[in-house]
């Protein structure tokens, strides 16, 4: 990692270390125990294969239906309302599949998103049927 990547890792850690709250207690969790069986060298190098797919991730901040005479007249300055109420979590989609929910953050004037709610699989499942 170079010093510029470890300088803005430590920059995000302490943006999300300042927003802990105080007197905060950590919740006991159980011990998690791998189950699984272990994979085989051919399903390993499958594995492998399916991580490097690119993919698009991307975050809806709302939607809105406009006429097409509307949308022409869109210029410098319009305002588009959108379905969102202000303070609401942001969509996060990949590949255009709704994944997650989060908010926007700033840390070294760049935007970034902190994940509040990730959809479960099957949830994500039941959206493709």
């Amino acid at each position: 990692m170079s010093q510029n990547d470890q300088q803005m890792a430590d920059d995000w850690a302490a943006a999300l270390a300042e927003q802990t709250v105080d007197g905060a207690q950590p919740a006991p969790l159980e011990e998690l125990v791998d189950e699984s069986t272990p994979i085989s060298d051919d399903e390993r190098r499958k594995l492998d294969t399916i991580m490097d797919i690119p993919v698009t991730i991307s975050m809806e901040v709302g939607r809105t239906q406009i006429s097409i005479r509307n949308l022409l007249q869109l210029n410098q300055g319009s305002v588009v309302e959108l379905d969102r109420i202000a303070g609401e979590p942001l969509d996060v989609m990949v590949n255009g599949t709704l994944i997650a929910h989060g908010e926007v953050v700033v840390v070294n004037d760049k935007f970034g998103i902190r994940l509040t709610d990730v959809i479960s699989q099957t949830e994500r499942i039941k959206k493709l049927r």
